[in-house]
């Protein structure tokens, strides 16, 4: 009698199980969410005998296909061998071109993922990775069923630039960190990286012309920290890194003002000693017209506070464009992607005559070396060069006066896209003299909408930055980033009509279950059901 109950009651936990639906692939927790889901019948399952199998032939597809196997081993501990012979996960590259589009096929029998680019396939297993448990974020295995619901996902992005900024001058971010940061864009498909290698505070990039610019500049940092900087042979470990993940560096050199790193490690750039109250002092003392060098000239001393707008290069001092020759020469040698940041904000105390002279030059620097400028929105007042960049993130008129100019903007609104602005009155770190951005202010918004007069054709793309005056660590990071960073990436990547805080924030709340995972600090928003 007993075992005949025992049957029965097994073969209803049976039937139930069968009986069990897995949520469609529409409902799965993509983030940015695609262009397109369609739901079809089945599922794949991930097993032992499970294997990536690699069509066509490009530089990075097998890094694609061992990016993917490395991802999938730990929490499964299967083998995920990855050929050109066999596999049920199948890459394959149809052409040789650039691309981000792709397209994923899943049936009971296998995976496809297609794309006419790597970037695009890379793209696509950033997308399969989401579609599975959320235990596979685990660095162990995990007794789980690895089932992915089948159909077929379309997508590409809205924007070619999908960018994010490190502020590693204020306070130093070890490599290790600036790595760690480039895999968490990765998995939301950004595609730029731009490191703000230079600030009042500090000099991050060797540059072996100009030695003190490190000795001396790079010595210090907010607060009075030991500070850092990069080698030419790290920076381009960091270039190296990005690209595996397609991700390109876009370094910065912010100027004329920002400058008292390099004022402090070299006295003859400057027009006079500049402290934060804005004077020049009496050794010094000196008009920002001036054409000859000081005769007896005096470093600056280090900044290690967060002030901004008092300091300044002299823009009508011929060796301060032989300086930026060599610093630009320097760091284009060593950069393979097409852009050089040249700064441009807060220069309160440069005349505005000399700020438009100086802006001017300094692009037909950067174009003799063979790369595009990025400014923020003021180099917009000076004459932008064919093809050169504003990046908003302040005055409207600036966005228009670039728009003019026939010149793209780069959307970076600080109060939608500052990553370093507090969520609210309560938070542990950040600043809010833009705005709070909590993660809903972060997530509506819509780029071709945000400035009057600016719209689709006009917008290079999205980028969020992160500047650190509060940030010390990579807990910082992650409490400040995440998960803001995602929202941005939505916005840049995804169509607004495919858009909403309802969707996302349920999507968003699995993502935070990775995090916790993956001992993520992360900010966890009273707007989200976690």
């Amino acid at each position: 009698m007993k075992k005949s109950i025992w049957t029965l009651l097994l073969s209803g936990t049976l039937v139930l199980g069968a009986c069990k639906k897995s949520p469609p692939l529409s409902d799965a927790a993509i983030i940015p969410l695609p262009l397109e889901i369609s739901n079809g019948s089945g599922s794949f399952a991930l097993t032992p005998e499970t294997g990536i199998k690699l069509i066509g032939s490009g530089d990075h597809l097998t890094k694609v296909g061992e990016h993917l196997a490395e991802k999938l081993r730990p929490a499964t501990g299967f083998d995920i061998p990855v050929s050109f012979d066999a596999g049920q996960i199948v890459l394959e590259l149809t052409g040789n071109e650039f691309s981000e589009a792709y397209q994923i096929e899943i049936s009971d029998a296998e995976i496809k993922i297609t794309s006419a680019g790597e970037a695009g396939l890379f793209y696509g297993v950033q997308t399969l990775l989401q579609l599975f448990p959320h235990e596979i974020a685990n660095s162990t295995v995990q007794s789980v069923n690895w089932e992915i619901p089948g159909g077929t996902i379309k997508d590409e992005p809205t924007f070619g630039y999908r960018g994010s900024m490190l502020d590693v001058a204020r306070h130093f971010i070890s490599i290790e960190d600036v790595k760690y940061y480039i895999d968490q864009m990765a998995v939301y498909k950004f595609n730029y990286l731009h490191l703000h290698l230079s600030d009042d505070q500090g000099w991050r990039i060797e540059i072996k012309s100009w030695p003190k610019l490190t000795e001396i500049g790079g010595s210090t940092e907010v607060g009075g920290g030991d500070g850092g900087f990069y080698t030419q042979e790290q920076y381009k470990e960091i270039i190296a890194y990005a690209a595996d993940r397609f991700i390109t560096i876009v370094p910065e050199i912010d100027m004329p003002g920002h400058t008292n790193s390099a004022l402090a490690s070299y006295a003859e750039l400057n027009p006079g000693v500049n402290l934060p109250n804005g004077k020049l002092d009496s050794v010094n003392k000196a008009p920002l017209d001036y054409e000859m060098p000081l005769k007896n000239p005096q470093a600056s001393e280090l900044y290690t506070g967060i002030e901004v707008g008092w300091s300044t290069f002299a823009p009508k001092l011929e060796l301060t464009y032989a300086f930026v020759d060599s610093v630009v020469r320097e760091i284009t040698e060593i950069t393979p992607g097409p852009y050089f940041h040249i700064g441009g904000d807060e220069s309160h105390v440069t005349e505005k005559e000399d700020y438009v002279y100086f802006v001017e030059r300094v692009q037909d620097i950067v174009s003799k070396y063979g790369k595009t400028s990025i400014g923020w929105d003021e180099v917009a007042t000076a004459k932008m060069l064919p093809g050169n960049v504003a990046q908003f993130w302040a005055l409207e008129e600036n966005a228009k006066l670039a728009k003019e100019q026939g010149s793209k903007v780069l959307m970076s609104p600080a109060k939608k896209a500052y990553l370093d602005m507090q969520y609210d009155s309560t938070s542990r770190i950040g600043l809010h003299w833009a705005a709070y951005v909590e993660l809903d202010s972060a997530y509506l918004w819509e780029p071709t909408e945000y400035a009057a007069g600016i719209s689709a054709e006009n917008i290079l793309g999205v980028e969020a930055p992160l500047w650190t005056e509060t940030v010390t660590n990579r807990a910082d990071i992650d409490y400040l980033v995440f998960p803001r960073l995602t929202a941005i990436a939505e916005v840049a990547w995804t169509k607004k009509e495919r858009r909403s805080w309802e969707g996302y924030s349920k999507r968003i709340s699995v993502h935070g279950k990775k995090w916790d995972i993956q001992g993520v600090g992360f900010y966890k928003s009273p707007k989200v059901i976690w």
